[in-house]
């Protein structure tokens, strides 16, 4: 797959069909939608293509970060070529692009610049300036321009119209068990390991720390059963979203106001891989999430603690166990 990631990129290129859409989250419909493009291009000879943008347009349009990511850019490459798509054209949203009419939208980004020759969407796309362009529209625009359309209707599962907001939402909620049957994943964080307090070492709970990114949708502080994988192997585990609150204030804070304003920094995510002992720091890990066990709750000592991190890794070990019987 060939990856465009600006307009000025894009040239050389043969004609396509192009699925249009947000793709944060790649999910089921999003997959439906890139295999109904991959199949029409290869009835008609032509290139499979996507058309995102790298951000998301309602950031540009706000001034603000209100919608997090729910995939990485690579990983959301990753499975947008696994489904057989030739070009990615994943493009900054700017104030040139929300300014454009929704017609020249059409002309000039996706029939000048990605050669479509047909355009597939889902029910709801809008595009142009004020989202003014929606499929009636693209639909009728077709006769005039002579490209071919296919608007797909809203994919469901279970009654749900499977989409990103709803996703974002069972995240945000701690319903992380719920994300497969509308993503066809777990949903999953990564990065690099760093030194914690070494508490966790201490106790008897060697932990991996990562620092959330807030660019991410994350879930609620809590407890979950999780998967670990490092250097391509798989491992199940327990792992703590939050602040740590039975350890107390961070090191070089003092004062309740300190607390306060650095609750957003001193979250983060710390995970117990079982059955390992290997050394992770300065390693990159993914965590995936399968279920929340409990809210954090702040404990009176740190051997209640400890003992409530047995029980937790009791019930996780469990849940992997029953899982693949």
């Amino acid at each position: 797959m060939q990856v465009f990631n600006s307009l000025e990129e894009i040239n050389s290129i043969e004609n396509t069909a192009l699925a249009l859409g947000s793709f944060d989250g790649v999910h089921l419909g999003h997959q439906e939608l890139i295999k109904k493009t991959v199949s029409a291009a290869k009835d008609r000879g032509l290139k499979s293509g996507v058309f995102t943008f790298s951000n998301h347009p309602k950031n540009v349009i706000l001034g603000e970060d209100s919608v997090k990511n729910i995939l990485y850019k690579k990983e959301k490459e990753e499975i947008i070529a696994s489904l057989g798509i030739d070009y990615l054209f994943d493009v900054p949203f700017t104030r040139d692009v929300m300014t454009l009419p929704k017609d020249r939208y059409i002309e000039e980004l996706l029939l000048n610049k990605c050669k479509a020759k047909l355009i597939a969407c889902g029910f709801n796309h809008r595009f142009g300036f004020k989202a003014e362009g929606d499929t009636k529209f693209l639909e009728a625009y077709a006769e005039e321009k002579d490209y071919e359309t296919i608007v797909m209707a809203p994919f469901t599962v279970d009654g749900n119209v499977v989409s990103s907001t709803l996703i974002r939402t069972l995240i945000a909620s701690g319903r992380v068990d719920k994300c497969p049957q509308y993503m066809g994943r777990y949903y999953a964080i990564n990065g690099e390991v760093v030194v914690g307090n070494r508490l966790g070492r201490k106790i008897g709970f060697p932990t991996s720390n990562l620092m959330i990114d807030f660019s991410m949708v994350t879930p609620p502080n809590g407890v979950y059963v999780t998967y670990c994988t490092y250097n391509g192997k798989r491992y199940p585990g327990v792992t703590n979203v939050g602040v740590k609150p039975t350890v107390g204030k961070q090191d070089g804070e003092s004062g309740e106001g300190a607390n306060e304003r650095n609750f957003e920094r001193a979250k983060n995510v710390e995970t117990h891989i079982f059955d390992f002992d290997s050394e992770l720091y300065g390693k990159t890990i993914t965590v995936e999430f399968l279920r929340k066990l409990r809210d954090e709750v702040k404990f009176d000592s740190i051997s209640d603690l400890s003992e409530q991190i047995v029980r937790d890794c009791r019930e996780a070990r469990k849940y992997h166990e029953e899982k693949y019987k």
